[in-house]
């Protein structure tokens, strides 16, 4: 008798066992799925401004500020920003780089904020180019929007939306306006739902492009309610799944002439399986979450108002339904998007996608270390072909 109550006294502690570890299991799934489209609107100083000369300034190294290439940096909370370019000298707790420009405040010592969009500021400020502010209507509610207009003569009728990636902001494309302005491009450049300074679609968190691209639909009929007659998406990272998702399942699809995708998320199990590593999340764990992501009931845990569907949004696997011109730029030294999945997309349509490969930038600075490459393989992939209408 007391060795039957003895086993099924074990077995109802092996049971409760199981069902807490389980329970630990899925709280950890479920915690990392939110991380994943949770918004992260407050971005803390990362860097210590150490000494400031009139041609070079000294920083902490960090991953970051030890890379090469063109950068900023804002200070004072967000009210100062100077530009930086060539590392002069490091070593394992300082960097000494070029200082090329000081936009506003006035540099020191302080706690400051990496700045890896080089520009910061609306196109008028940064970039010397006329705009406009202007709120395009979209179901979530009016969404602010930068308009560069083409230059006075040889605009074109082709206009370009440029789409920032998760937790990014508008200046993310702002290194992208002046080599399309110099082609003649009207530019147009969107906040999105759930972005700091456009509406909060509900609950607040990302659909990973699974929403976001009826934002970027609006904004690509009001460019054609204004005159544009083709359009060249153009999309970093989470930028890039949101105009594939535009081009996939938009009535409009059928006016956009090309994409540019720079560092882009062609796979977001690829990209999720990585982030969880990097987390020191059990990859089957990250996994369970992604697969609560699309879950009908699953997605509830997370918080999501409906279900994501991340395999629609796998262009490895879709790669036959790409019917566009695609310039592909990823860098082997992305450390956020591995460039795995954008390699094995090109390799499935040579016949549609340019793909321009780097070693050295990490994610989506392709620019910053190679600007004129970067502006270079643009113009080369919007030379006019023969056919091709102004």
């Amino acid at each position: 008798m007391n060795g039957r109550r003895t086993a099924a006294v074990g077995a109802v502690a092996t049971a409760a066992a199981a069902t807490v570890t389980g329970a630990a299991l899925t709280a950890t799934a479920v915690t990392f799925a939110r991380a994943v489209v949770t918004p992260r609107r407050h971005k803390p100083d990362d860097l210590d401004v150490l000494q400031v000369g009139p041609r070079r300034v000294v920083l902490s190294a960090t991953a970051d500020t030890v890379v090469p290439g063109r950068y900023g940096v804002w200070t004072d909370g967000g009210r100062g920003h100077f530009r930086v370019g060539d590392v002069l000298g490091a070593d394992e707790d300082r960097v000494t780089r070029e200082l090329l420009a000081v936009d506003s405040g006035v540099p020191a010592p302080g706690a400051g904020r990496w700045n890896q969009y080089y520009f910061a500021g609306d196109p008028t400020a940064a970039l010397g180019l006329a705009h406009e502010d202007v709120l395009v209507p979209s179901e979530v509610g009016a969404l602010p929007c930068w308009s560069v207009p083409g230059p006075a003569e040889g605009a074109s009728h082709t206009w370009a939306v440029l789409v920032h990636g998760r937790g990014a902001t508008r200046e993310e494309a702002l290194r992208a306006v002046p080599v399309l302005h110099d082609l003649g491009l009207p530019c147009l450049v969107p906040a999105y739902r759930n972005d700091a300074d456009a509406p909060e679609a509900e609950p607040g968190l990302y659909g990973l492009g699974d929403t976001e691209w009826r934002d970027v639909e609006a904004v690509a009929r009001y460019a054609l309610d204004r005159g544009a007659r083709r359009l060249l998406l153009v999309g970093w990272s989470m930028g890039g799944a949101i105009v594939l998702q535009l081009v996939a399942r938009s009535a409009l699809a059928g006016h956009v002439a090309a994409l540019v995708l720079d560092g882009p998320v062609v796979d977001w199990f690829d990209v999720l399986d990585h982030q969880a590593r990097q987390a020191g999340v059990p990859v089957r764990l990250g996994r369970l979450g992604l697969q609560l992501l699309g879950h009908p009931v699953g997605r509830r845990l997370v918080g999501l108002a409906g279900p994501v569907d991340l395999r629609a949004m796998d262009w490895v696997r879709r790669a036959e339904e790409l019917a566009l011109p695609v310039l592909l730029l990823h860098s082997d030294a992305d450390d956020y998007v591995p460039s795995g999945p954008s390699q094995r997309l090109a390799q499935a349509r040579p016949d549609l996608i340019t793909y321009v490969a780097s070693s050295t930038a990490r994610h989506t600075k392709e620019w910053n270390v190679d600007p004129q490459g970067w502006e270079s393989a643009v113009r080369e992939f919007l030379a006019p072909r023969p056919g091709d209408a102004a």
